[in-house]
């Protein structure tokens, strides 16, 4: 439910409804728009009157939210949330950001790595630490040293880490450590330990859709993470398994705009993880920013070939070089078109 007020409702009556709704056992999520205020009641809703509510002076309505996921629901939080993710870096609400580096940090040449893509535009560095692989015998990851390179890449280039977290009992080494952005891997998207444990941080999560998941199953891990207190959350569409084998996983460029009529949060996608292949990922890319998107997660490696976990995928620096540029081009045409609008 949401109680959508007057936009001449004073500081004190808002304050005093919200200890009202709180007094009856509820939860509630205040946003200030533009031309209005609203009020989100997130519990067992049959303890307010909703007829009560509305007959309140600075309540213009009451609605009913059908969706189950609330914190997350754009109806609940009509602006749309800026994720502040270290550095001077923020995302979402015309905040655009592009994440790259190695799928897995392998060792010094991150730093080799690092300084191409901040040089070709990137604001954010993503690099695997610890890895969840199919095989128990592929690479798993440097672990808590890979963590150490990040961050002496991150001091070196003033540039936020995206760094996948797997466990619940390492989310507090995450945190010691200063990991600028926690990424929950497609395989954890519903690892609801592990959404709950990274709720109770304030650190800025990257969460990416299951390989099987809905958009309201993504939703409904956000709210999650949301409802432990947590709501710097970043959704990220990286591809959904279907029956088509040509690629990856199949892209699904119609989460993005879904996405934020949806919600409130930003929406970033991930070409490589989606494709599969090092071809398809600049014209995906391409494809998501004309869809919305509010970042890109692109992997970036300096020897494809030799790269630890998913060469196929990534890029060298100097095709990141001509895809970063063909970006800058999609992203002005987007601004001119919404100058113009």
């Amino acid at each position: 439910m949401i109680a959508i007020l007057r936009k001449s409702a004073s500081d004190d009556a808002v304050n005093h409804l919200v200890s009202w709704i709180e007094k009856k056992g509820l939860q509630t999520n205040v946003s200030y728009g533009e031309n209005e205020i609203v009020i989100g009641l997130v519990g067992d809703t049959t303890k307010i009157d909703p007829f009560l509510l509305e007959s309140m002076d600075i309540v213009e309505r009451v609605q009913r939210v059908s969706e189950p996921f609330k914190k997350a629901n754009r109806k609940f939080h009509p602006a749309d949330t800026v994720v502040d993710c270290g550095h001077g870096v923020k995302i979402g609400g015309g905040n655009f950001q592009v994440i790259a580096g190695p799928c897995s940090v392998e060792g010094k040449n991150l730093l080799t790595i690092a300084r191409r893509v901040k040089k070709a535009g990137a604001t954010m560095l993503r690099g695997g630490a610890f890895k969840p692989r199919t095989s128990p015998y592929a690479y798993q990851g440097m672990g808590a040293e890979g963590l150490d390179l990040l961050i002496e890449a991150a001091g070196e280039l003033d540039m936020p880490i995206v760094t996948e977290v797997m466990d619940p009992r390492d989310v507090q080494l995450f945190v010691d450590r200063g990991i600028d952005v926690m990424q929950i891997g497609a395989r954890n998207a519903q690892n609801f330990p592990l959404l709950k444990e990274i709720g109770k941080t304030t650190t800025p999560v990257l969460l990416k859709r299951g390989m099987s998941g809905t958009i309201d199953e993504l939703l409904m891990a956000a709210e999650y993470i949301m409802s432990e207190g947590n709501e710097n959350v970043i959704l990220c569409e990286r591809g959904i398994r279907t029956f088509e084998t040509r690629t990856r996983n199949t892209f699904d460029l119609n989460a993005v705009p879904v996405l934020h009529y949806l919600s409130h949060l930003p929406v970033v996608a991930d070409p490589s993880h989606a494709t599969g292949y090092t071809r398809y990922v600049e014209p995906m890319a391409l494809a998501a920013c004309a869809a919305g998107a509010d970042g890109l997660e692109i992997e970036v490696h300096d020897c494809p070939e030799k790269a630890w976990s998913d060469g196929s995928q990534a890029l060298t620096p100097d095709q990141f070089d001509r895809t970063m540029d063909r970006i800058r081009a999609i992203r002005a045409v987007i601004s001119t078109g919404d100058d113009q609008s």
